[in-house]
């Protein structure tokens, strides 16, 4: 599989690079922001490492103009454990984020995790229906009836969790280990921007309020529409 990692530090470029082909993965590089979108467009990557603190464009405007186009996975790279960053990030359709200083050995760890679920949905080939919803899994496709609404494959993969089973309440932990697994370190806050991502992108597609907080216990889909 094909990893674009894109990062204006050469040092750090060259050891992620080492350690990403030791786990057997094919590694196209970029030292800044324009390199880096032309990169995804020309090379269609599996997934993308992206730093946010790049020169001329940072990786925050990098995602905006890749997801206009394509919902590949995406891991930001990040010199400050800023929680504002992180959200914004997420917000804007990262999959997962690493704190720099960071261990090449995690951040290839994480990059299995996300590869290993996007090919897993892949193998499935099911279709899950709830409500006004279709999640078309093997061609990672998201209708409210007949809209089609662009999900990361986070979002795809936390919306098909719940989808799977309707009206039944799905805890934070739950949605967490199934999604990034048991071992992860995700944060609540972390899930939580991304369950308000999908709420709004199926709000805007016409299904509002179709994901219910049951306070204290989790979240559920909305079951008068099942």
């Amino acid at each position: 599989m094909k990893i674009l990692l894109v990062d204006d530090d050469p040092r750090l470029r060259e050891l992620v690079r080492l350690a990403l082909e030791r786990a057997t993965y094919t590694v196209i590089t970029a030292s800044d922001g324009q390199i880096a979108v032309t990169q995804a467009a020309r090379e269609a990557p599996d997934l993308i490492v992206l730093d946010i603190g790049l020169p001329e464009m940072d990786g925050f405007e990098v995602c905006r103009r890749i997801r206009f186009t394509s919902d590949v996975p995406i891991i930001f790279l990040t010199a400050r454990d800023d929680e504002v960053d992180k959200v914004l990030g997420l917000e804007l359709g990262a999959d997962d984020y690493v704190t720099k200083p960071f261990s090449p050995r995690e951040l290839v760890a994480r990059v299995k995790a996300i590869l290993k679920r996007t090919a897993a949905g892949v193998r499935a080939e099911t279709t899950l229906t709830c409500g006004p919803l279709s999640l078309d899994v093997s061609a990672h496709k998201c209708q409210i009836g007949a809209t089609t609404i662009a999900l990361t494959a986070t979002e795809f993969d936390l919306l098909g969790m719940l989808a799977r089973r309707p009206a039944s309440v799905q805890s934070r932990t739950q949605l967490i280990h199934a999604i990034w697994g048991e071992r992860s370190q995700v944060s609540d806050r972390t899930l939580d921007s991304h369950l308000r991502n999908v709420r709004s992108k199926l709000a805007k597609a016409g299904w509002q309020d179709a994901i219910e907080t049951v306070h204290g216990v989790g979240f559920r889909m909305r079951s008068d529409l099942t």
